[in-house]
């Protein structure tokens, strides 16, 4: 039914537009209290089996919704409502900024894929820190904030620019992530090399203990799949050096050769982040590194081109604690998270694991014995 209707509707409609009625229906649906309840009842049904805890968090499972979708925090309690297990809102930035100029967002619909060049675009990290404290919670979820920066703020100034926002919305996160692997502000993956990120997670780290001192609110960094295997590997051993919690891999790629693309070469080559299917091998090769390097001693994170429920099982198997989706969720609807609840379900219940937390990692240390 979804597919009929992403053909006959959003397919042909401007990307970035189609985005935002979904979001604006999504928002009606969880404000009404009789069919927001119907809705998460077929939607989000419980797995006991799946419950996850991360991070010193509890979760109803593993599957989260990646950051990119809601930028702004307003629509946490409409994607819960669909099945994400958590929302993780933003990217934010520490002043508000319209991002890129338009058209600025492509849909790949024979790869399964999105190019996005949309640059931040958010409301600033004042705005969404009032959005935040001002939310009354409809269900329960865990909230992640991902923060970058600014884009006219020099990369001598980052860290401050970082700061701030970390000062205004640690209190709100049940989770921070710092992202220095976008490709669309210009100078910020710069921030991955291990002598720039050093001071910024520290500086991070510092500002949220500040702020926050009630309790300690778990920080993650999410890489590029484009880094080399050597900085994969330095990036690890600096978030273990630094404890930090946890790393997300990845966010989208700049690559387009070697990836099998097979939509219209005047689409490939928009500039910008490649998300979606055409991800998925890379990503779960940084994952395997990652987990071969850090083992249990932080908290990875699988996202890149997670379609279904078997994505989302090998990312567990070669490592990841908690998995996360976005591209896919155009492509497959309302029911994409619910799919892939059922099917982890199914997976771990005919695998040798007695739990879920069992399987993370599982194939990896096989390889690596």
């Amino acid at each position: 039914m979804y597919e009929l209707f992403f053909h006959l509707v959003f397919k042909r409609m401007d990307p970035e537009r189609a985005h935002h009625m979904a979001v604006r229906w999504i928002r009606l649906t969880a404000a009404v209290p009789v069919l927001r309840t119907f809705v998460a009842a077929l939607l989000a049904p419980r797995h006991k089996e799946l419950r996850t805890e991360a991070l010193g968090l509890r979760m109803h499972g593993p599957f989260g919704l990646a950051a990119g979708f809601d930028k702004n925090a307003v629509a946490i309690d409409g994607m819960a409502m669909l099945g994400f297990d958590h929302v993780e809102i933003g990217t934010v930035t520490g002043e508000p900024q319209p991002g890129n100029p338009k058209k600025r967002l492509f849909r790949l619909v024979p790869d399964r894929a999105l190019i996005n060049r949309m640059g931040f675009n958010n409301e600033g990290s004042a705005a969404v820190a009032r959005r935040l404290n001002e939310r009354v919670p409809v269900f329960r979820t865990v909230v992640g904030v991902n923060i970058g920066k600014t884009k006219v703020v020099p990369e001598a100034e980052a860290v401050a620019d970082y700061v701030k926002s970390t000062e205004r919305l640690a209190r709100h996160a049940d989770y921070l992530v710092v992202n220095v692997s976008s490709p669309n502000t210009p100078g910020l993956r710069n921030l991955q090399a291990t002598e720039a990120l050093r001071p910024l997670l520290t500086a991070v780290r510092e500002a949220a203990d500040r702020t926050v001192t009630d309790r300690r609110v778990p920080l993650l960094v999410k890489i590029a799949p484009d880094l080399a295997d050597e900085d994969v590997d330095a990036v690890a051993d600096l978030a273990v050096e630094l404890a930090l919690d946890g790393i997300i891999a990845t966010n989208t790629t700049i690559a387009r050769e070697g990836l099998g693309l097979t939509a219209d070469p005047k689409l490939v080559a928009e500039t910008g982040g490649l998300s979606g299917a055409p991800l998925k091998e890379r990503s779960l090769e940084v994952l395997r590194r990652l987990y071969a390097r850090v083992g249990d001693r932080l908290v990875l994170v699988g996202v890149g081109g997670i379609e279904n429920a078997e994505d989302a099982w090998q990312r567990i198997l070669a490592g990841a604690t908690l998995v996360q989706g976005y591209s896919a969720f155009i492509y497959e609807g309302p029911f994409y998270a619910r799919a892939v609840h059922k099917g982890l379900a199914a997976r771990l219940k005919a695998s040798p694991y007695a739990t879920l937390a069992e399987a993370v990692g599982a194939d990896t240390r096989k390889a690596t014995a």
